[in-house]
């Protein structure tokens, strides 16, 4: 249904935020990993009942799977560029096409074997002039954390209407595993404790439950394809509030991700409203 894909699309753009925000932040990443979480999980329970339910086996596998998507996502933007984190993050459709028929039974279709390629061409035009050779570190941790994203869009698929159980299972998760290292980083301001209730309650919390209900809907290769306009938008952000510029290969690259996210979501519409269809 489009109504599934169009929360996909507006989990990517709050989740897009991330990078100005992580980077905006004068706190180490393991206070932001753990502050922001403990946010996003008061936020979903607040906002879902469905999430007040009691932990069930089956959550606790993809609710590691998430919470390490989102500790190692922070700890990738700290070590090394926004870009880098997010464009290696994003490598997560590859892992989902490999996994997906395996875990799920699901087949890509010949649109998502299309997609799949365009999606990474763009992608990688996108970020052909911002990636460094080095900060290895930060890469692996990126990559890592693309891992983990895919295992997470598996397992909230598998869950169904769980996922915000899952979710507020998994963000305390990572707030249990982080937050003991608060007093090894600085002492907040009023800015950062700000930016945390942000990253909390809109780019983790709300995008998430948009994620998570959009997946009912969506396939999960499709579904990972179109959050792809997360790093189509991250460099709007951080160009605006870091200051950062794109070169003319992220424009290039943006819009082909751009027009691919739309083909995806919109298509199928189009092909059942055609005539015969």
């Amino acid at each position: 249904m489009v109504r599934h894909r169009l929360l996909l699309l507006a989990a990517a753009v709050l989740w897009s935020t991330a990078g100005a925000a992580i980077k905006a932040c004068g706190l180490d990443a393991w206070q932001i990993s753990g502050g922001r979480s403990l946010v996003a999980a008061g936020t979903i329970l607040l906002l879902v009942p469905a999430a007040r339910r009691r932990p069930a086996r089956g959550d606790w596998p993809v609710a590691l799977a998430y919470a390490a998507t989102v500790v190692l996502f922070v700890l990738a933007t700290r070590l090394t560029t926004a870009a880098n984190a997010i464009f290696i993050q994003d490598t997560a459709p590859l892992w989902v096409l490999l996994l997906s028929p395996r875990l799920l039974g699901e087949r890509p279709g010949r649109g998502e074997l299309v997609a799949a390629p365009i999606f990474g061409a763009g992608v990688a035009l996108f970020f052909l002039d911002r990636l460094s050779a080095g900060q290895a570190a930060g890469n692996l941790v990126a990559l890592a954390s693309g891992v983990a994203f895919a295992l997470s869009i598996l397992g909230l698929r598998l869950r169904g209407d769980r996922g915000p159980s899952v979710l507020v299972l998994g963000n305390l998760v990572a707030a249990a595993a982080t937050l003991p290292l608060w007093r090894a980083g600085p002492s907040p301001t009023a800015r950062d404790l700000l930016l945390l209730a942000y990253l909390g309650v809109f780019q983790l919390g709300l995008a998430y439950l948009c994620f998570a209900a959009g997946l009912r809907g969506t396939p999960a290769l499709e579904a990972s394809l179109l959050v792809l306009l997360e790093p189509v938008l991250n460099p709007v952000w951080t160009f605006l509030f870091v200051g950062e510029r794109p070169g003319p290969w992220a424009l290039a690259g943006g819009g082909i991700v751009l027009a691919a996210s739309a083909w995806r979501s919109l298509a199928p519409s189009l092909r059942a409203a055609a005539p015969g269809a």
